[in-house]
């Protein structure tokens, strides 16, 4: 698989990957995320703009997971990573990660961040094997609460989450 830019016109296919990615919710008993509507085109279309949209595509160069970022008080936090469920299990995810990861040493970024549930196995577990560990409290900067604060409002906290940080 390769990772390259998203490009203006494959935003549809991300909001269908993460439609697609979210129905495993279901399966853990988490129906409202599955039936959560992704970012509208109007949302994921400054990431695009930004440089700051990937997606792992396969030798057809069709997308079948993809990243999209944020600066957040000079690091970049993860703002969504998908995988098709037809794709899963192939290191998508984790690629696309890493392309992340060299794309803010390249920077000059000492951090990546995200948040993320702590009890569905491919979300925290996975993210600790990726590099990230778990942020208290006390290390969370007004950027990250702020973060929370949004998906608290959204009604995230229904089920535990942390933040998480991977030092590059």
């Amino acid at each position: 698989m390769a990772i390259r830019s998203a490009r203006p016109d494959e935003l549809t296919l991300l909001q269908d990957i993460e439609r697609a990615a979210g129905r495993c919710f279901r399966d853990i008993g988490m129906p409202e995320i599955a039936d959560d509507e992704p970012l509208t085109l109007d949302e994921l279309a400054p990431y695009q703009q930004a440089g700051l949209a990937w997606v792992s595509v396969d030798g057809a160069d069709t997308p079948g997971a993809y990243l999209i970022a944020e600066y957040v008080e000079g690091n970049l936090h993860v703002e969504q990573v998908s995988v098709h469920p037809d794709r899963a299990r192939r290191g998508l995810g984790h690629g696309l990660l890493e392309h992340l990861a060299e794309f803010a040493v390249r920077g000059g970024v000492p951090a990546l961040t995200l948040t993320t549930f702590t009890e569905v196995p491919w979300n925290a577990p996975y993210y600790v094997r990726c590099g990230f560990r778990l942020l208290d409290d006390a290390g969370l900067t007004p950027g990250l609460r702020e973060i929370r604060d949004r998906e608290a409002a959204h009604g995230l906290d229904r089920w535990p989450r942390v933040c998480m940080r991977r030092d590059l």
